[in-house]
This record gives structure tokens, C-alpha cells and sequence, in this order.
């Protein structure tokens, strides 16, 4: 089906920069008949910014990569094996894919083969409203309803939802990623029931494929009511077998905490974060940021700066800040069932404000770095050996007994004062 193709010739440039439709312009004059495909068609028709352009041709990929060459263009062979290539113009990357459909099968990954037929691309797609192609002239294809399934909010599998979760079962957690994007409303029931289903199809996947999806879910727009959704049919458990806390998760994102996916993750998951952290390989940033805000002192609303600084010379802000995030969801959720466990730190008057101006003090306060090393010890004449460590210990601990603010020089003077009662 071919819809009226008025929408892009009237709109079809809003959402593309300058630099992008020079590209396109280019990139038509090698292959006349490539059309725009998935998320760049979907944005816009929503007259939305686009990061990524992504075409189709029913070129085969090899033939694609020689005409690039020819043309000038630089051509990387980014998925040959796939059919795609990447057009690189203004040091922007296009990538181009030969018309594909699926031969094989197994939940994980599809064996394709090429096919000149733009339907039956279509047909191997998740959405309907990712299922759309746009050419040259402006005209938009859409066999599948996708425009009107856009407009309506609905995200809908393309054909039977059955299949496509069993060619992929990752389009599990992309119907939930869309569902919060582009959803309006209630989620569609086919889908719903297919998901709920086959589930534990996501156990097939790799983690990293997981955890690249999942992210995604808990930072993008609608959140809480996804994970809502996903707990509701079956996926949560299936992706933290450790136990889910929704009610602290929701309790998080309503407080206004940021778009961190370990943050939130602290928050909805259960049981050991360094477990949970190595099983769904998080890079090594996150699993340490993950495992800091899950454990460690909550700094109180009512510190003082002196506190604080002590805090602060131990660890990073952005630890403590978050750590500071999760009692205020703890706190919320205590409060709505009458048992607030953390009463003693709490301000008088509005909780919230009272969070929001530690958070606040903690991000603008520098850092204390303590003034001395092991080499000052040894300056102020006391024997290498392992009781420079010691000595140089005594110092800190009054350093930060007295709020981390002693200078170098009174640093320097304690030191002396250490080393004197050390040879009485």
C-alpha cells in the first residue's frame, strides 16, 4: 500500500538537518530506487528530530559497497553478512541494507537471504510503525497500517505477534521500549498475550542484548508504567529472577531522580547488586556505581558541612547523591504504608525539599582531597618502613575528625605533633 504522499512532501524535511538531506541527495543519485527505512520514516512522520538514517535497496550488498566506492564515498562493510553496508558523507554514517527476508530462524539470530521484493522486507519487521519505507519523491509505503497505527499510539507486531517473538525474542523488551515511546493508552492485547506467553523466551538471549534493551525501558519516557506492564505478564521475573521492587522503583521516578539506568536499576532490583551486576555484564562503571549507591552510609538531611566533607573525602558525590535518591524513594514508600524507616533523617516539614537541599549541598561541595602522602612522613624524618602508612593514618583521622578543612601546613604541623608523641 502506498499512502498519500502529500504528509512528506509538505513536512518530509522537518526532522532531517541541512547535512543530512545533502547526504540523501547523494545517496539517491547512486540508487535511485533506495528508500528510507524504520526509524527515521516513524520520525518523521512525527515531525521529530533524526539521529540515524537508515535506507533499504534491492541492490544486493556487495553490488552496494562497489557502487559506493565507485561514487567517492568512503563504504564500510559494517554487516555484509547481513547486507549492510555504511555510507560515510561529512563523517555522518548512512547505513544502506539490501532487501532481506528470513530463511532461519532460532529466537536469537535469522539466516537471510536477498529478495527484491519491498513487502517482504516489510514483513520481517517487528512494528508496524517500523515497517514503513519512504523513497525518493517523498512517497511513503506502508503496507502494514503503520501510519495509522502511529497515529492512534497503538505499537502492534507486524502479522502474527507469535511469530515474531519466536524469529526474536528481544522484541519482547523492544515492544515495551516503543510501548513507553510511542504507546497511548492501553498496550495492544494480541501483543500482550503472545508476551505473556513466551516470556521465557528471553532466557535465549544473550545478557548483553538484555541489559542493551532493558536500559532503554528504565530511562525512557513512561517507565514506571511499563515496568508495570512487564511485571504484570511475566518479563521482570524472567529478567530478575532475584525479585523485583516496583513499588521502590516507581517511588524513584516520581520523586524526579535523573535518566540513570544503574540508579534505577538499584532501585527495581532485588538481592545482590554484584551479582546481578556480573550476570547481566554491565560495564565496569556501572557495576561499581550500581554496587555503591546499593550499600554504604545515606548521608542525613540534617548533616552538617563537617559531615559531609567527611562523607565526601570517602567517596564520590554522585555515589552519595544516589544513595541519597533511594532513601527518598524508601522513605515514600514507607510513608504510604505507615512505617517510615527512615523518620530519624527526616527534615521536618516537606521531605522532598528537604532531600532536594542535601542532594543540592553534596553536588556543590568540592571534593576534600587530604594534603599529605607517605612521602611527607618520610620528609619529616620518620624510617621508611610500614609505620609510615600508620603515622600518615593518625594525621587523616584528625583531618577529618576536624571536617576535612586543615590546610597542608596545619596537615604538616600535626604530622610533626604524630611523630613527637611517637617518640615519647
Amino acid at each position: 500500500m502506498k499512502a498519500d504522499n502529500t504528509l512528506f512532501q509538505n513536512k518530509g524535511s522537518e526532522g532531517l538537518t541541512a547535512a543530512q538531506r545533502q547526504a540523501l541527495d547523494q545517496i539517491w543519485s547512486i540508487f535511485p530506487e533506495a528508500r528510507l527505512v524504520g526509524g527515521v520514516v516513524r520520525d518523521l512522520l512525527m515531525q521529530r528530530p533524526v539521529a540515524d538514517v537508515d535506507l533499504a535497496t534491492p541492490e544486493p550488498p556487495e553490488r552496494v559497497l562497489d557502487l559506493v566506492l565507485q561514487a567517492g564515498v568512503k563504504a564500510v562493510p559494517t554487516g555484509l553478512s547481513h547486507g549492510t553496508i555504511t555510507a560515510v558523507i561529512a563523517s555522518a554514517p548512512y547505513e544502506i541494507t539490501t532487501l532481506r527476508r528470513d530463511t532461519e530462524t532460532d529466537g536469537r539470530h535469522a539466516v537471510v537471504s536477498w529478495t527484491t521484493d519491498w513487502r517482504e522486507d516489510a514483513a520481517r519487521r517487528d512494528f508496524t510503525i517500523n515497517a514503513m519505507s519512504r523513497d525518493k519523491d517523498g512517497g511513503l509505503h506502508d503496507y502494514f497500517g503503520g501510519q495509522s497505527d502511529l497515529a492512534q499510539g497503538l505499537v502492534r507486531f507486524v502479522g502474527d505477534a507469535t511469530t515474531r517473538i519466536e524469529e526474536d525474542a528481544l522484541r519482547i523488551l523492544r515492544f515495551f521500549r516503543f510501548q513507553g515511546r510511542y504507546g497511548a493508552g492501553m498496550p495492544d492485547s494480541q501483543a500482550m498475550q503472545a508476551i505473556t506467553r513466551h516470556c521465557d523466551l528471553l532466557t535465549l538471549l544473550s545478557v548483553e542484548r538484555v541489559w542493551s534493551e532493558l536500559q532503554r525501558i528504565l530511562i525512557g519516557p513512561n517507565a514506571i508504567s511499563q515496568i508495570v506492564l512487564m511485571d504484570q505478564c511475566g518479563v521482570l521475573s524472567r529478567l530478575l529472577p532475584e525479585g523485583a521492587d516496583v513499588q521502590r522503583f516507581t517511588s524513584l521516578v516520581q520523586a524526579g531522580a535523573p535518566a540513570n539506568a544503574p540508579l534505577r536499576l538499584a532501585a527495581l532490583a532485588r538481592g545482590n547488586k554484584t551479582t546481578l551486576a556480573r550476570r547481566l555484564k554491565l560495564s565496569k562503571a556501572e557495576e561499581s556505581f550500581l554496587a555503591a549507591v546499593s550499600s554504604g552510609s545515606v548521608p542525613s538531611v540534617e548533616a552538617t558541612d563537617d559531615a559531609l566533607r567527611r562523607l565526601l573525602a570517602q567517596e564520590p558525590a554522585e555515589s552519595l547523591i544516589g544513595r541519597v535518591w533511594l532513601a527518598q524513594a524508601d522513605d515514600s514508600v514507607a510513608n504510604r504504608t505507615g512505617k517510615n524507616i527512615n523518620a530519624a533523617d527526616t527534615p521536618e516539614g516537606d521531605d522532598a525539599t528537604g532531600y532536594e537541599a542535601l542532594r543540592a549541598r553534596l553536588a556543590a561541595m568540592p571534593r576534600p582531597v587530604f594534603p599529605l602522602a607517605g612521602r611527607d612522613v618520610l620528609a619529616a624524618g620518620h624510617p621508611p618502613g610500614p609505620d609510615v602508612g600508620k603515622v600518615l593514618q593518625k594525621v587523616q583521622d584528625w583531618w577529618m575528625q576536624n571536617g576535612c578543612t586543615a590546610s597542608r601546613d596545619a596537615c604538616l604541623a600535626q604530622l610533626s605533633t604524630v611523630l613527637s608523641e611517637n617518640l615519647e
